[in-house]
């Protein structure tokens, strides 16, 4: 990402009298769940409930955000006894994959659809705007596209 691309999406960002808009929690907890199944794998089960301790939810948030994940194909879950398990390598699993599997199928941004067509900002919003928020999305995605799971693993194996 080129800094102009960085700087855009800071401006985009930070909206609304200078405070930061608030994106789902859905993938860090997605994320933080992914990485406490590689480090426990081995010396705990890592059920919904001792998943849940670890990112400080309830357990059925961590059940419905595994359930997404097993659809995904990221994590198998082994019935009765408890846990889960990553169903691929961490180099095969990247933060897109991630993202996808528990966020819903739209746009980053939410444009209303209705702006004044005799205003003339309203008029020419769409025309100024829609481009410059689908590349900030594609840029964001492409970023995603570029960090794995393993690259999350290694950065958390340097700082235990």
């Amino acid at each position: 990402m080129t800094e102009k691309q960085a700087s855009i999406i800071i401006f985009v960002i930070k909206i609304q009298k200078g405070d930061i808009m608030q994106f789902s929690s859905r993938l860090p907890i997605a994320v933080h769940i992914l990485l406490a199944i590689v480090e426990f794998e081995g010396k705990v089960k890592t059920t919904s409930a001792f998943l849940a301790g670890s990112v400080n939810v309830n357990p059925v948030i961590i059940r419905n955000t595994i359930g997404q994940l097993k659809a995904a194909g990221l994590v198998t879950v082994r019935a009765g006894e408890g846990g889960t398990s990553l169903a691929k390598d961490p180099e095969d699993i990247t933060l897109a994959d991630i993202f996808d599997a528990v966020e819903k199928d739209e746009d980053l941004f939410h444009f209303h659809e209705n702006p004044n067509p005799a205003c003339p900002v309203g008029r020419n919003v769409h025309a100024v705007l829609d481009g410059r928020l689908s590349a900030i999305q594609n840029a964001m995605r492409d970023q995603m596209s570029s960090v794995t799971l393993q690259d999350l693993i290694d950065d958390m194996e340097r700082r235990l």
